[in-house]
Parts: structure tokens; C-alpha cells; sequence
């Protein structure tokens, strides 16, 4: 395999000296540029897996080399460097797709941590391209993090087998995803997929729709109807919310399950059907089986495979590429500009706790895109559109395995000035005098955190 190729464009001799070493010793292979005509001549000539990019440099500074090559849909990824960092060219640079931001003298653990989480998310995007192939969408199962990383090899391993499975988990977490990657990953693939919402349905009408019925068995029966049983024989039929099927059908269900046949309603004849039942559900079932809601039986005969989806809470580090998903489907649903979340936007958003889960954050991402004006959501367009005003589940929201320290206490300080204007209604010295801070130093801190404030009365 290839070593990855850097080009790093600095003005500064000594700098691409000193990370030409580092990156050459972790056989990385380096060419360097000193401007921009440099740069742009090899970015033509050859293909390189990042580009390390000054902002300060003669002539044609980086943020317009990065506008300038996006703009020729070179989509190469890019760290932006800069001794002279400012709210305003991260935020620019991160609009034009930079995968981060470091402020010089840049160490070298800190820009090989760099590098490791940015091929790290291209292998995922990648991950989740081919997923995306195999199941047709996949929203809900993108992600790196652990839960989901350990949900994926289960599903994979599951959809092998032929026996039931049970998936668990709250609403809007992608259950359905769930079922439908086991049928695409499994050797019934070739064969129909059927669902059914057990809540949506009637209970005089549900056994009609799972095992058919014949003409005149019932007022309206007026021809003979196959259920779902029948029509996904050889396939998979997918029982969604089957927690709240009555408990009539539940007995009807397990003998389906255990003998493979199943007889229309007015019926007389036994009907074979081999069919892989893949069942979800938001409720706890033991409890439900305690509270004698839902039969010992079925449960064990569906939980041969049991599957926990995660809530979205439990993996706040999948939200930036769910969220680029999101902003990309969205602009394309309702004839908008592509749209970029600045990080303020992006770090509110993490720090949201989601009880609707992914469904509720697709919800939302599409709901900036349509109100936002222009083609950056801004910090305040994300708060003035979250359900609870700053949301946020304490401090661990602000928490994100490989983030520095010094960039979570910077969240934690916002958010706290955040919500204090808010609490005194944009009144700056109220505020900081609440906050035992002289106004001046309030200020200062305000614009080094990027919040934007009218100006006092």
C-alpha cells in the first residue's frame, strides 16, 4: 500500500523543514511549496491525500487557495495552518470544507492526531458509501463510534443466519435501517421484503393483513387477499413496533413461527411460507411480559438474535457526519444552496440531547436549511431552532473523545455567557457583573468565542 501524500505550502522555510522530518519519519511522502503558484502547479500536476495549508502567505493567501481549488472541484483534504488564527478564518476556512484548524507553533502529536482523525474519516466515508450500496440508505447506521461500529459487525452477522431477530430500541434511532441492512446482507437478499406496523393497524384487521384472507369471509372481503406472510415468503417480513400487537395475534404469531405455515382468514387450507421475521420495538418487553402485555414465548422465539440500536445520546461523535448527510439531502429535497454549520452551529448541536434520536436531527438539519438565508448556519440560527434553547445534557455534552481540552472548556465558557445574556436579556454589563467579570474583559471574551451580541442600549 502507498504511503499517504502531503503537500504542505509555507512561506517559512524552517516550517516545512521541521514537518517534512516529522511526516517523513511516520513514511509519510512529503513535497513542499512556498506560495501559491507552487502549490497550484503541483495540485494540477498530481493527486496528494491532504494538503497542510498555510494561511499567511505571499501573494495569494491560503483561504483563497482553498477557494480557488474547490471552486475547480478539487476536493482534496485540507488542514488549514495559521500563526494568526481568528474566529472569522476558521469558520471561513471550515465553510470551504476544511477538516481542521491548527494554530502554530503546531506540535507534531498534535498534527499527526490531526492526520489519524482525518483518514480515519475518510475511511469512514468511505464505510459508509459502500454500506450506503448494499442497503440502499443507510442514514440512521452512519457513524464511527463505538456503538454503532459494534451495531454494524452485529448486523452482519445476524443477517448470515436465518433465525429471528429482535431489535431494540427508542423511536427515530433507525430501526427500520436495521431490518432492512439484515435482508440486504442476507442470502433472502433476491427475495421480497414486507413490513408492518403493528400500531398502525386495527386489531380486528391485523390478522387480514398478516395471513390474507378469503372472498366473503368478512363485510368488505369482497376477493381473495394474500397477507404479508405469504408475499414475503422467501424473504423477510419485518414486524415493526411489535410490542403493541394484541395479544390474540401473539398466539397466532408463535405457531407461525414454530411451524412455518399459516391458514387465511376464512379459510381452511394450511399454507407453507418461509420467511426470516425480523421484529422491532420501542418498549421494554420483559416489563410488558411482567405486566402481561405480551406472551414469555413469543419473546424468546424472537429474541434468538437480540439487536439494542443506540440512542443518539449515547454517540454525540457520529452528529458532525449525520449532520453533513443531512445538510447535503436536505439542499437537494428543497432546491437550496449546499449550506455549511459553522462550529458554533455544529458544537450546539452536539450538545443537544435528541429524544426523537436521528430522526429528529434530520428533522432539524432540514429545518436550517429551509430558514437560513444564506449558505452558512450560524451559531445563533441553530439555537434560535433547537427545541430548548441552548439544550445540552450538562457537561459531558461538551465531551468528544480526541478533542483538546482547551477547545471543550472553550464550549463550556460559551455556552455559560450564552445563556447569561440570555437570562438578562443581551445586557452586557448586567451580565458581566452576574458573572464577576469587568465589562471590558466580557467583551473580549465574547468576540475571542465568536458570540455575537447587539450593541447595549
Amino acid at each position: 500500500m502507498a504511503n499517504p501524500a502531503v503537500l504542505i505550502v509555507d512561506d517559512e522555510k524552517n516550517i516545512l523543514a521541521t514537518l517534512s522530518r516529522a511526516l517523513r519519519v511516520e513514511d509519510f511522502d512529503v513535497e513542499v511549496a512556498g506560495n501559491a503558484e507552487i502549490a497550484l502547479s503541483k495540485l494540477a500536476k498530481s493527486s496528494f491525500d491532504v494538503l497542510l495549508l498555510d494561511v499567511m502567505l505571499p501573494g495569494m493567501d491560503g483561504i483563497s487557495i482553498l477557494r480557488k481549488i474547490r471552486g475547480e472541484g478539487n476536493d482534496v483534504p485540507v488542514i488549514v495552518m495559521s500563526g494568526h488564527g481568528t474566529i472569522e478564518t476558521a469558520l471561513e476556512a471550515t465553510r470551504l470544507g476544511a477538516h481542521d484548524f491548527l494554530e502554530k507553533p503546531i506540535g507534531t502529536e498534535r498534527l499527526l492526531h490531526s492526520l489519524s482523525r482525518l483518514f480515519d474519516f475518510r475511511k469512514l466515508q468511505e464505510e459508509n458509501a459502500e454500506l450506503r450500496r448494499r442497503t440502499g440508505s443507510a442514514d440512521g447506521l452512519l457513524g464511527e463510534s463505538a456503538p454503532m461500529r459494534e451495531l454494524r459487525e452485529r448486523i452482519e452477522l445476524a443477517a448470515r443466519a436465518n433465525a429471528p431477530i429482535l431489535i431494540q430500541g427508542a423511536r427515530g434511532t433507525g430501526k427500520e435501517l436495521v431490518a432492512r441492512a439484515i435482508h440486504e446482507g442476507s442470502k433472502r437478499a433476491q427475495g421480497p421484503y414486507e413490513k408492518l406496523n403493528c400500531a398502525a393497524v386495527p386489531a380486528e384487521l391485523i390478522e387480514s393483513e398478516l395471513f390474507g384472507h378469503e372472498a366473503g369471509s368478512f363485510t368488505g372481503a369482497t376477493r381473495q387477499r394474500r397477507g404479508k406472510f405469504e408475499r414475503a415468503s422467501g424473504g423477510t417480513l419485518f414486524l415493526d413496533e411489535v410490542g403493541d400487537m394484541p395479544a390474540a395475534m401473539q398466539a397466532k404469531l408463535l405457531r407461525v413461527l414454530q411451524e412455518g405455515e399459516i391458514e387465511r382468514v376464512g379459510g381452511s387450507e394450511l399454507l407453507h411460507v418461509d420467511v426470516r421475521v425480523v421484529a422491532a420495538t420501542n418498549k421494554a418487553l420483559p416489563k410488558e411480559i411482567e405486566e402481561g402485555r405480551f406472551r414469555a414465548d413469543l419473546f424468546d422465539r424472537l429474541n434468538v438474535v437480540p439487536l439494542r440500536v443506540p440512542p443518539l445520546r449515547e454517540r454525540i461523535g457520529d452528529i458532525p457526519i449525520l449532520a453533513a448527510h443531512f445538510l447535503t439531502r436536505a439542499a437537494e429535497n428543497n432546491d437550496r444552496p449546499k449550506s455549511a454549520l459553522s462550529v458554533g452551529a455544529l458544537r450546539l448541536l452536539e450538545g443537544y440531547d435528541y429524544p426523537g434520536n436521528v430522526r429528529e436531527l434530520q428533522n432539524l438539519v432540514e429545518r436550517l436549511v429551509i430558514l437560513t438565508p444564506g449558505d452558512e448556519i450560524r451559531e445563533s440560527d441553530a439555537r434560535a431552532l433547537l427545541p430548548i434553547a441552548g439544550g445540552g445534557s450538562g457537561g459531558a455534552a461538551f465531551y468528544r473523545p480526541g478533542r483538546p481540552l482547551r477547545e471543550m472548556m472553550e464550549d463550556v465558557e460559551r455556552e455559560l455567557i450564552v445563556r447569561a445574556l440570555e437570562h438578562h436579556a443581551g445586557h452586557v454589563t448586567k451580565t458581566a457583573s452576574d458573572l464577576s467579570l469587568e465589562r471590558s474583559h466580557l467583551y473580549k471574551k465574547m468576540k475571542a468565542l465568536g458570540i455575537r451580541q447587539k450593541a447595549e442600549k
